[in-house]
């Protein structure tokens, strides 16, 4: 039977999908993007869908992958994204449609436990605070039961512990074939898994990892692979730009010389003067850090000249110099040790590799890319191509006329390609997203949302209200927010587009609800005060427990990828028009890059980003047929400036409501 045939009968009323899912309805949007996906994987080439939210796009593409028996790489933004689909959507799929299909989780190495450095870590006499021992004694229990070594199974275990990179490895640290827990290593175990599985779930950032240093085993599982799934993929650009430039940290530089010295004093002292060797790297790194001066902490420094923007060129070239050589001198040191251990070899590339590095940011900036430095207590060298289309063209689909690298298959224009996402442009034609990410030629597939928007939500954008660059302007947020928050017991999100204002108004937001009752007073969480995982599910468990709800109010990675269907999210209330920081290099070489081409950089870039980014963040609002809620946009410019019009029409289509009465009204309306 056609692969098309079979798909459109599992989807129909009455078929596989009515007797295995809840709540399963036939959606002529969910039908006709499986039925695209399976035409992509019988003839190959690429497909980019746009599917609305509530369409069912998992299911969508899951079908037809699993349906066509051909081995599938779905590739997905995050860790907690690939274990919902790994844990969840993938075994009720298979089990319903009876296939005998064998399915792997791929991460990338720092997500798994290191048996070797969890021995180290057992010695070391720097650990930090004492609870730090606790949660080591607690992870070493674990180990001794756990099978995948998977830390996200780990239950209690914050994934911002400064435990986790002692207990991790890194592709720098790994010891490989020499490491003596070679043999049960959980990475090997995975991707052993990986190779003989008919299905493997990885995240975005391994597939660019792998395709920056060709390490952790897609080089090999990629050309067994003739259908590729990259989900949420409005993140690939962003994602793929963090792995396919250059970076050198002067926390790096501290974490290798740690390392160095733990393993010289412990296996060779005496042989080498470690002490020296570790003192130049680290007076280098903090050479450099004073070089920069008083910068404000999160700054991001363009570096188009000699020097990072405002940095004397003099100390800069010296300080890098000075850091570049203790690196070089560091190789020579444990190259004299090498025979003697594992460590001293892994340590030698580590040395040789941070040189490399040093001597790269000495030299100009590569044509194409852009530069810059992260300042923070440590800072970031970076330089970063503006884009991933070449690289997509060149060494993913292989048509960029590049030679082709050693191990590279030549079957890659056979294979299928899809890329999908709730949201990946406001044209017809996504250019948003095809441009950048080199899919200019793709099959392109818009399904719209089966939501009925007009009846489930409404729109208030207030007229009269503090602009975005007045100092009141994140007070009169929390004041609204907090009205909102109010009346309905919590069951509200409030987004923001920079953690001043987050900070801000989640203070505000607590001075006003402390005149409430306390059984009356909505918890307010903010990001940072707690773990991501944490704040969600307290969120969501909030407007359950029969008390006043939780506000929750947050900032970037919330825009997107937080769910909380039903009565526990019922208000949104977004601060401002989220366009990109115009100050931030990579946007600023973007928007110059566009202008010399004769293209508006405001309409081509900004304008699309603040869109997309507008529409995540609206998305969060209706997850489900029967979800009601109200969106606030505190931004008079989406009513005030012609480009509105575009942004407006960029979001789902909630009927608008017109003044803070009517506003009143409609929460009234939700608390009943």
């Amino acid at each position: 039977m056609p692969l098309e045939q079979e798909v459109r009968e599992v989807f129909a009323q009455g078929g596989v999908l009515s007797h295995a899912a809840d709540q399963f309805r036939e959606r002529e949007g969910q039908t006709q993007m499986a039925l695209a996906v399976a035409r992509t994987i019988e003839q190959g080439g690429v497909l980019v869908v746009e599917a609305g939210t509530g369409v069912g796009k998992t299911f969508s593409y899951l079908v037809p992958a699993l349906l066509s028996g051909e081995r599938v790489l779905l590739s997905t933004a995050t860790k907690t994204l690939q274990d919902q689909l790994f844990g969840r959507d993938l075994p009720r799929l298979v089990t319903a449609l009876g296939l005998p299909v064998r399915t792997a989780l791929l991460k990338g190495r720092a997500s798994y436990l290191c048996l070797h450095r969890l021995d180290l870590a057992r010695h070391d006499a720097s650990l930090p605070e004492r609870g730090s021992l606790r949660t080591l004694a607690k992870i070493e229990q674990w180990s001794k039961a756990t099978r995948t070594g998977d830390l996200a199974e780990l239950p209690g275990l914050d994934e911002r512990s400064p435990l986790i990179p002692l207990v991790t490895s890194t592709r720098d640290n790994c010891l490989g074939a020499q490491c003596p827990q070679f043999k049960p290593c959980h990475v090997n175990l995975a991707r052993r898994e990986a190779m003989a599985a008919d299905v493997v779930v990885i995240n975005h950032h391994l597939f660019f990892a792998d395709l920056a240093v060709r390490e952790s085993g897609m080089a090999e599982l990629l050309p067994s692979v003739r259908v590729v799934v990259f989900d949420e993929a409005h993140q690939l650009n962003e994602t793929g730009v963090q792995f396919l430039g250059v970076q050198l940290g002067t926390g790096q530089a501290l974490d290798f010389a740690r390392d160095m010295l733990a393993a010289g004093l412990q296996q060779a002292r005496g042989l080498v003067d470690w002490q020296q060797l570790v003192a130049a790297v680290e007076r280098g790194a903090r050479d450099l850090r004073l070089a920069v001066g008083k910068q404000w902490p999160g700054a991001k420094l363009r570096w188009a000249g000699p020097a990072p923007e405002g940095v004397p060129a003099a100390a800069w070239e010296e300080a890098l110099g000075a850091l570049q050589q203790a690196f070089a001198d560091a190789a020579r040191g444990l190259d004299t040790v090498s025979e003697l251990s594992p460590d001293f070899v892994r340590l030698h590339d580590r040395a040789q590799q941070l040189a490399q590095r040093a001597e790269r940011f000495a030299e100009a900036c590569a044509p194409g890319s852009v530069r810059w430095v992260d300042v923070g207590t440590q800072l970031r060298l970076v330089e970063s191509p503006l884009d991933i289309a070449e690289a997509v063209r060149s060494r993913v689909l292989k048509t960029g006329g590049a030679e082709p690298e050693e191990g590279d298959d030549d079957d890659a224009q056979g294979r299928a390609w899809v890329f999908t996402s709730a949201t990946l442009g406001d044209d017809p034609k996504l250019r948003w997203f095809t441009e950048p990410c080199g899919l200019e030629d793709a099959e392109v597939l818009r399904v719209q949302s089966p939501f009925d928007y007009a009846r489930q939500a409404a729109l208030f954008v207030p007229r009269v209200f503090p602009k975005p660059n007045d100092p009141a302007h994140s007070q009169q947020v929390a004041l609204l927010a907090a009205r909102g928050a109010g009346a309905l017991g919590g069951r509200t999100l409030v987004l923001t587009t920079t953690l001043r204002a987050l900070r801000t108004i989640g203070d505000a937001m607590k001075s006003q609800f402390e005149r409430l009752e306390a059984g009356q007073r909505p918890e307010v969480l903010v990001q940072g005060e707690l773990p991501k995982r944490v704040l969600m599910d307290r969120f969501r468990e909030g407007a359950s427990e029969g008390r006043a709800g939780c506000v929750l109010v947050a900032s970037a990675s919330f825009w997107e990828g937080f769910d909380a269907p039903g009565d526990a999210l019922q208000l949104v209330v977004i601060d401002k028009l989220p366009f990109p920081p115009p100050n931030d290099p990579l946007v600023e070489a973007r928007s110059q890059r566009l202008e010399s081409q004769g293209r508006s950089a405001f309409g081509e870039y900004s304008l699309p980003e603040a869109a997309v980014s507008l529409k995540q963040g609206a998305g969060r609002l209706i997850r489900r047929e029967s979800d009601q809620g109200v969106l606030v946009i505190c931004d008079t410019r989406l009513v005030a400036m012609g480009y509105g019009k575009r942004l407006l029409a960029a979001l789902p289509p909630m009927r608008r409501i017109e003044g803070e009465a009517e506003l009143d009204a409609e929460i009234a309306a939700l608390r009943r």
